[in-house]
C-alpha cells in the first residue's frame, strides 16, 4: 500500500523535522526527466526511503504496543551503524557516559572487554584483577546468555549495559569456552573497577616486567614512571613488556607507550576516506628506555592499541614479538557529539603499522610463537647427587653464587619464562660480542 499523507500518525516537532522531508521526497513524484536521468553518488534512495517512512507509518499504527517516536529512531540510528561493523555504535546519554568512564579507568561492572565476531558476543580479554579475571574468563569465549537474556539479539552496547550495573549486585553469565563441547555458568559480583594500567616487578636482578593491561589516558605516563622505578636499583639487562590480552584504548597513550622505547621513526599512521583521518604518529628524542633488550608479549587478547605499539616495536626493530598471534582490530573509532549528551561512534580509518601493514583483521604475528601454559618446576628428589654431595669433595675458589628464587609469576606463566630466558641469552650474546 502506498504511503497517503492522511495515513501519517501525529508526531512530535522533533520527528517531523527529521521525517517529513523524507516523507515528501518518498510521496512526491519524480518528474520524467529526473525519473531518466541516471543517479549520481549524491542522488538519494527514494524507493528505500519511501519504505523506511511507510515502515514507521506502520509500526506507529499497528504495533501491539505504543512506540515512543524518539526510540524508533534512535533504533533505526542503532541498526544502520550496527550493520557497517562491530565497532561502529549510536550512544545515548547514558552510553556516551560509559564510554568516557571506560577510557578514564573507572567504571561499576565485572571488568571484561566484549566484542562482536561472527555475529556472536564474544569476550576480548578480562582486566586484569577484576571478577572476570578471578573467574577465569578467557579471550574468545563465547557469551551465550546475560542472567537470562540471550545475546543473540543484543547490539554490543545493549549487552555493555546489562553487564555493567551497582556494585555488590550479581550477574550470571552463561559462557562457552573455545573448543568447548558445553556451556558452563559463571556467578560474579560488580565491583566498582578502577584499573591503574601499569603495573611492574623485577622477575631477577636486572631484568624487568612491565605489563600494560589497557590504554588510558595516563598510560604513556604510568609507563615512563614504572622505568625509572625498574632502573631505580640499576641499569635494566632486559624487559618484558606484556601486552597480553590487552583490549586497546586511547590511540595517543599507544603512541606515548611506543615512543618510550623509541628515539625515532613512524609508530603508526591511519588511512580513511575523510582528509583529517589521514595521521602519521612519530617517535621523539626524549625516550625513557632507548636502548634496553626488549621482548613484547601478545596474544589472541590483543587488539587495536596493544597491536600499534607491537607493531610499531616490531617493524622498528626494536624487540622481539613472542606469544601468538594478536586480535586483529586494526580500525579507528572517531566519537562524535549529537548534542543532548549522545554521540556517534563510527570507523573512520585503518590503522597501519610502520612498514604498511593493515592490522585489521590481520593482526600482528609474533616473531616467537609460544603458545600459553604452565610451567612446571620438578622438586629437587634424594636421588639426585651433585658433585658437592660427595664427601671430601674439593671446593670451589672465590665466593659462592647465589641462586636467585623463581618469582611464582614465572611459576606459573610458561610464555613470561620464555621471555626472560630469551633476554638472557641476547644478553650473553651482546657481552661475548664485548668482549
Amino acid at each position: 500500500m502506498p504511503l497517503r499523507p492522511a495515513a501519517l500518525p501525529t508526531v512530535s516537532r522533533r520527528l517531523v523535522s527529521v521525517l517529513l522531508p523524507i516523507a515528501l521526497l518518498a510521496i512526491a513524484p519524480l518528474p520524467a526527466a529526473a525519473q531518466s536521468a541516471p543517479e549520481t553518488d549524491d542522488d538519494l534512495p527514494v524507493a528505500e526511503i519511501q519504505a523506511f517512512a511507510e515502515v514507521f507509518e506502520r509500526i506507529k499504527r499497528a504495533y501491539v504496543e505504543e512506540v515512543e517516536d524518539e526510540d524508533l529512531l534512535r533504533n533505526a540510528m542503532r541498526g544502520m551503524l550496527s550493520e557497517l561493523d562491530p565497532h561502529s555504535a549510536y550512544l545515548d546519554s547514558e552510553e556516551f557516559e560509559s564510554l568516557r568512564e571506560s577510557t578514564q579507568g573507572e567504571f561499576g561492572g565485572v571488568g571484561i572487554e566484549v566484542g562482536m565476531e561472527d555475529g556472536q558476543l564474544t569476550v576480548i580479554t578480562p582486566i586484569d584483577d577484576t571478577p572476570a579475571f578471578r573467574a577465569g574468563l578467557q579471550s574468545r569465549d563465547r557469551i551465550l546468555r546475560i542472567d537470562d537474556t540471550p545475546t543473540d539479539r543484543l547490539s554490543l552496547q545493549e549487552a555493555v549495559n546489562l553487564m555493567r550495573g551497582e556494585p555488590g549486585t550479581q550477574l550470571r553469565l552463561t559462557i562457552l569456552h573455545q573448543n568447548a563441547n558445553a556451556p558452563l555458568e559463571v556467578t560474579l559480583t560488580r565491583e566498582i573497577i578502577r584499573t591503574r594500567s601499569v603495573k611492574h616487578e623485577l622477575l631477577e636482578d636486572g631484568y624487568g616486567y612491565l605489563r600494560v593491561s589497557q590504554f588510558q589516558s595516563r598510560t604513556g605516563e604510568q609507563v615512563d614512571e614504572a622505568l625509572e622505578s625498574l632502573e631505580g636499583d640499576g641499569p635494566l639487562q632486559g624487559l618484558v613488556l606484556d601486552l597480553r590480552n590487552n583490549p586497546g584504548g586511547v590511540l595517543q597513550a599507544a603512541v606515548d607507550v611506543a615512543d618510550a622505547f623509541l628515539d625515532s621513526g613512524l609508530i603508526v599512521y591511519t588511512e580513511g576516506r575523510l582528509a583529517d583521518s589521514a595521521m602519521r604518529f612519530s617517535a621523539g628524542r626524549e625516550t625513557a628506555a632507548p636502548e634496553v633488550p626488549l621482548v613484547v608479549l601478545i596474544n589472541g587478547g590483543s587488539a587495536s592499541a596493544a597491536e600499534i605499539v607491537a607493531g610499531a616495536l616490531q617493524d622498528q626493530r626494536r624487540g622481539v614479538v613472542m606469544g601468538t598471534q594478536s586480535f586483529g582490530k586494526g580500525s579507528v573509532q572517531q566519537i562524535m557529539s549529537l548534542g543532548n549528551d549522545e554521540g556517534l561512534k563510527l570507523t573512520t580509518a585503518l590503522y597501519f603499522t610502520p612498514d604498511g601493514r593493515s592490522i585489521q583483521a590481520q593482526g600482528i604475528e609474533p616473531d616467537v610463537e609460544v603458545i600459553r601454559g604452565r610451567l612446571e618446576v620438578a622438586e629437587g628428589n634424594s636421588l639426585d647427587v651433585r658433585e658437592a654431595d660427595l664427601q671430601g669433595h674439593l671446593g670451589a675458589s672465590g665466593d659462592p653464587q647465589e641462586r636467585s628464587e623463581m618469582s611464582q609469576r614465572l611459576r606459573e606463566d610458561y610464555q613470561l619464562g620464555e621471555a626472560l630466558n630469551l633476554l638472557k641469552a641476547l644478553d650473553v650474546l651482546s657481552r661475548r660480542r664485548a668482549g
